[in-house]
């Protein structure tokens, strides 16, 4: 028997960076919006824990036990003095090293997929607490839709979506290091006052809303300067969706993926067609958000393939 698990992608409209803290982490306010660019995660039962994976990127992605979904199995099985016998393959379609959370998704995959297939049936608020100690994008891979994070991220207040926001990403060709780009940041910030982070609120009213406009005025990220310090050619792509006519366009969480706000499809089909016609990019992607979180997708009675 095989469980498989549907995870998506997000983009952080709001990315708000405070000063290192003294266990090295940040405190953010996080905005996560969850778009419909999905990983498929499926575990079945085996002679030990064993990860394989396949889809774009796939030469990028550790198979043993430091993947996120590897270390899932096994926190939920400690938690339940079981062992991690399991397979676990993993479907790539999220953008690997690219800001999206691709990783943080597959662990967040992989725990409802495991527990589902374990039968414990953890509580909600039990696999959240798993999800936090994992990584402070993992909670919102679970749960989707959009939100604040605080804290590291991980500390989640779910947030009303008014409409369908509409995206358009570029995939890079190399990927980014999320802890180098944080060490950019505090090296750029150095002998600064970095503020407090805090969520905007015309923001958060602009989600609310569903207003397009109002959003692509509101949103921001902290760690976008130290992106482009490290991956200068970024600015290359943001500038040619721009002149495309989106509405916004921001590095994606830690990058190196970018990310364009757009009114509707028909204008996502135009800033597309620009993009890959400059040069700046390697693959574009079209998506909308909100979407739903972890979501058990089949369960099938032999392994698949």
């Amino acid at each position: 028997m095989s469980f498989t698990v549907r995870v998506p992608a997000k983009v952080n409209v709001q990315l708000s960076v405070g000063a290192a803290r003294p266990d090295g982490f940040h405190d953010l306010a996080n905005v996560f919006l969850a778009v419909g660019l999905y990983d498929e995660v499926t575990v079945t039962p085996a002679d030990g824990l064993t990860v394989t994976c396949s889809g774009p990127g796939t030469d990028q992605v550790p198979l043993d036990r430091t993947n996120l979904a590897a270390r899932a199995a096994e926190m939920l099985a400690a938690r339940y003095d079981r062992m991690p016998d399991v397979h676990i393959h993993i479907v790539k379609d999220i953008p690997v090293a690219g800001g999206m959370a691709g990783g943080s998704a597959d662990g967040a995959g992989a725990l409802v997929a495991c527990d589902a297939l374990w039968g414990t049936n953890a509580s909600r608020s039990e696999l959240l607490d798993i999800c936090a100690e994992l990584g402070s994008d993992v909670p919102f891979s679970l749960v989707g839709g959009a939100a604040l994070g605080i804290g590291r991220g991980e500390k989640l207040t779910a947030l009303e979506v008014g409409g369908t926001f509409h995206w358009v990403f570029a995939m890079a060709d190399r990927g980014l290091s999320t802890p180098a780009v944080f060490r950019e940041f505090d090296r750029l910030s150095a002998g600064f006052d970095v503020p407090e982070p805090v969520a905007r609120q015309d923001l958060l009213v602009a989600l609310a809303e569903g207003d397009p406009d109002a959003l692509a005025a509101s949103v921001s990220n902290d760690l976008e300067p130290a992106a482009l310090s490290l991956f200068p050619e970024l600015a290359a792509t943001l500038a040619a969706g721009r002149t495309a006519g989106a509405l916004a366009a921001l590095v994606s969480g830690s990058g190196p993926t970018t990310a364009f706000l757009v009114r509707d499809s028909s204008s996502a089909a135009e800033v597309v067609t620009a993009l890959r016609a400059s040069g700046t990019c390697r693959t574009v992607r079209t998506a909308s958000g909100p979407a739903l979180g972890a979501t058990l997708l089949e369960v099938s009675m032999s392994e698949p393939g």
